[in-house]
């Protein structure tokens, strides 16, 4: 069976003055359906950027990006946008939730930009997702009388109410508290039990243990992997590769 993902000699470059600046320098990888990875590097190896490239967020400036059947590269900006609707779910460190939208139309937006015409299907499937994820009590209430861990699992179920292929996370536990940060973890975790493919950037190794693999990128390209499960080791090698 052939990988999920796949990027193949990926390549972003930036001008920066007279200059060039390689955010990417020739990455390529395979991502397995149903594997849980995490991307990890220092402030500026690429990380963030790997990311965005594989969800369609941004171009490359040289290679390829496949996820399922879709190579990204061969679609316009409209093709893109419905790609990303349809396939890829994004959690963000900042949460990125409209304080005017309940936190259910938080949850429904991406669907009925999908498909406007079925919104008691819609409906249906966000109360499921709120309930899974412990938040039904809080649908009619809206983001900022939450706590950034209420925050989170609401972006989380925005995420995943298309049912997407790839999730993919930027630091998800990045701007929540130890107790808060280790109940999304956990929340990933089980939905990679059921399947989900993730793809995780973090700067934390404890995080990044709780993925099955871990990849470590410095200087836009990828120079390690580690399994995941053992937090001290991938610290270990964090350090090394600063």
């Amino acid at each position: 069976m052939s990988a999920l993902v796949e990027l193949v000699d990926l390549e972003k470059t930036y001008p920066v003055g007279g200059s060039t600046f390689y955010a990417l320098r020739g990455v390529s990888l395979q991502v397995q359906r149903g594997d849980f990875v995490a991307i990890m590097g220092p402030s500026g190896s690429g990380k963030s950027t790997l990311l965005h490239l594989t969800g369609g967020l941004d171009r490359p400036t040289a290679g390829r990006v496949r996820v399922g059947e879709h190579w990204l590269q061969q679609m316009n900006e409209s093709e893109l946008a419905r790609f990303r609707r349809a396939n890829i779910g994004f959690v963000f460190q900042f949460f990125h939730l409209i304080d005017n939208l309940t936190v259910q139309a938080n949850v429904e937006l991406p669907a009925l930009l999908l498909e406007k015409k079925n919104k008691k299907a819609i409906r249906q499937r966000s109360t499921a997702l709120l309930e899974r994820l412990g938040i039904a009590a809080q649908a009619h209430k809206h983001p900022w009388e939450l706590s950034g861990g209420q925050q989170q699992r609401v972006a989380i179920a925005r995420a995943l109410i298309n049912s997407p292929t790839l999730l993919l996370g930027d630091e998800p536990t990045g701007n929540l508290d130890s107790a808060s940060g280790q109940e999304v973890l956990h929340i990933l975790e089980e939905f990679n039990a059921l399947g989900q493919t993730i793809l995780m950037v973090t700067h934390d190794a404890v995080a990044a243990s709780r993925a099955r693999h871990v990849l470590f990128i410095r200087d836009g390209l990828l120079v390690d992997a580690l399994p995941g499960g053992d937090a001290q080791r991938i610290a270990r090698r964090v350090t090394e590769l600063q």
